[in-house]
């Protein structure tokens, strides 16, 4: 099944389980006016055919920590499809990398990083990006305000 193969129901479907996750059936059932078990046995076929990849809590973070948010625009020495890709490995195992992009462009990475403060970031972009081989050049942007936040994918 493609994207475009998803009608007007399943649709509707994911836009209620991407604002709440823990919506019940039941809910879902009335809001769209079919029922319940053609919504179950949808949802799980949406999982099955993975356009539902998990279900997650998402955590308010100045609540839990503080912390900052940098964005740093990786380049590397040369675009060689290896060390690409090592570079991509690398960054996985760093919990302070919550998003790892390959961007097209000037640079090649584009990283969302979190870390506790200023001092976190300077330790972490020095002993762990920078000592990755084949890096050429790192820029960081930091996050002042967080204008607007959201993980819902604009369904049409």
């Amino acid at each position: 099944m493609t994207a475009q193969k998803l009608d007007d129901i399943d649709r509707s479907i994911l836009k209620l389980l991407e604002a709440d996750a823990k919506v019940n059936i039941k809910v879902i059932s009335e809001q769209l006016g079919i029922t319940k078990t053609p919504v179950y046995e949808r949802i799980r076929r949406l999982e099955k055919e993975g356009y539902i990849k998990g279900y997650v809590a998402l955590l308010d973070r100045p609540k839990i920590a503080n912390a900052i948010t940098v964005f740093s625009f990786v380049s590397l020495e040369a675009q060689k499809g290896k060390m690409m890709d090592a570079f991509a490995e690398s960054v996985q195992r760093y919990p302070e990398v919550v998003e790892c992009f390959v961007v097209g462009g000037e640079f090649d990475f584009l990283l969302k990083i979190i870390v506790t403060d200023l001092d976190a970031y300077f330790t972490f972009s020095k002993d762990k990006i920078a000592s990755l081989p084949h890096i050429g050049t790192v820029k960081s942007a930091f996050v002042l305000n967080e204008a607007k936040y959201s993980t819902s994918f604009p369904l049409v």
